[in-house]
């Protein structure tokens, strides 16, 4: 078993991440600004490090056989982290870096995207081993986004754009099967089991959610909406998930899914 520490390991992809790690039996250590220490997860090692500074860093990585890099944030700063982590990992002798990344990040141009696709460089040429996973959006940042725009009464939702969320879980599963292998480079990406419109994603989630809003179509213009109305945010040919939206609404359809 090997000894994997797993950026952003308190995140969305994150926790299950370190979950299913420890459940395979490896020593996990899990790295993020505000760790868990309690009682509520004693089997992962945490270590508060913040990747803008790279303090505790080298202590964090010592003996450490793969990183995971789940760490990101759209407020920025992921390349100058990505590049401590690298010069990091470089100075320890650490033989396999995991990259999480998103479809489309070559082809929609989001500030946040084309940022995710630098990373991926950085990695590519950085002189380590290393594995490349690219995957559509996570059912959790759809709710997410739906739930913001349900605050209003009125609720635009852009015409022509289509998604393919994927459940967080299975992403962990193949994050981790590729963390305890060997370096494999750009691997195929992963995508959700349905391709579904924006349109019936919000309504959807608005009657699981036990909510009525007025829907505003809304035509979004510039370069970045238009590559999503082609599909630049799909892989239908990598439809390799198996839990659908509409089981992700039914499991939170009881705790207050449209509350918060």
């Amino acid at each position: 078993m090997a000894t994997i520490l797993v950026t952003g390991g308190t995140g969305t992809l994150g926790r299950p991440l370190v979950d299913r790690l420890l459940d395979d039996g490896h020593d996990v250590r899990s790295l993020s600004r505000r760790p868990h220490t309690g009682t509520e997860r004693p089997r992962p090692r945490s270590y508060a490090v913040d990747l803008r500074d790279g303090t505790g860093l080298p202590e964090a990585m010592a003996g450490v056989d793969t990183i995971v890099h789940c760490a990101t944030t759209p407020a920025g700063g992921d390349m100058e982290a990505a590049g401590r982590l690298v010069q990091a990992a470089k100075a320890a002798g650490i033989p396999h870096l995991v990259y999480i990344s998103i479809v489309g990040v070559d082809r929609v141009p989001l500030r946040y995207y084309r940022t995710k696709l630098a990373v991926e460089r950085l990695i590519e040429d950085s002189g380590l081993g290393w594995t490349v996973l690219r995957t559509t959006q996570f059912h959790h940042l759809v709710l997410q986004l739906i739930k913001a725009g349900a605050r209003s009464p009125v609720l635009p939702v852009p015409t022509g754009v289509r998604v393919q969320p994927v459940e967080v879980r299975e992403v962990a599963a193949r994050l981790a099967g590729f963390a305890a292998g060997d370096p494999a480079g750009r691997v195929p990406d992963m995508g959700g089991p349905e391709v579904l419109s924006a349109h019936d994603l919000v309504r959807a989630t608005l009657e699981a959610g036990g909510r009525r809003r007025l829907l505003l179509p809304l035509w979004l213009p510039g370069a970045s909406a238009a590559a999503l109305r082609r599909g630049g945010n799909l892989t239908p040919e990598h439809a390799d998930g198996q839990h659908t939206y509409a089981e992700f609404l039914a499991e939170r359809a009881g705790g207050g899914l449209m509350g918060g």
